[in-house]
């Protein structure tokens, strides 16, 4: 097991999705994010059947970022409720995860 997590999470745009994206790169709370366009998404919200079409972020992190990764998705994103997800990261290529930490921990 690592330390690192993959966060789930949803945007209404294109161009939400890009500044989220950068933002949490910028802060140095994400490694990496990857942009998923096309996704179609069928939920509950306010006691209907809602389906939206939204554009998908897997973003790359260490489990002790989460939380300030969480209060920046909040901050910066415009659904009331953004999905907030994550995933543990079991294993992966050991020079990625280095870069991974390289990343997360330079000076900005």
């Amino acid at each position: 097991m690592t330390d690192k997590i993959v966060v789930f999470s949803n945007c209404a745009s294109g161009e939400e999705a890009e500044r989220v994206a950068r933002a949490l790169v910028e802060q140095r709370l994400a490694a990496c994010v990857n942009i998923i366009p096309g996704v179609r998404s069928i939920y509950h919200w306010q006691g209907a059947i809602e389906e939206a079409g939204e554009w998908t972020l897997l973003i790359k992190t260490t489990r002790s970022r989460f939380e300030r990764l969480e209060a920046a998705l909040r901050r910066i994103h415009s659904y009331q409720v953004p999905e907030v997800i994550a995933v543990p990261v079991i294993a992966g290529a050991h020079s990625y995860l280095e870069w991974m930490d390289r990343e997360l921990d330079a000076d900005g």
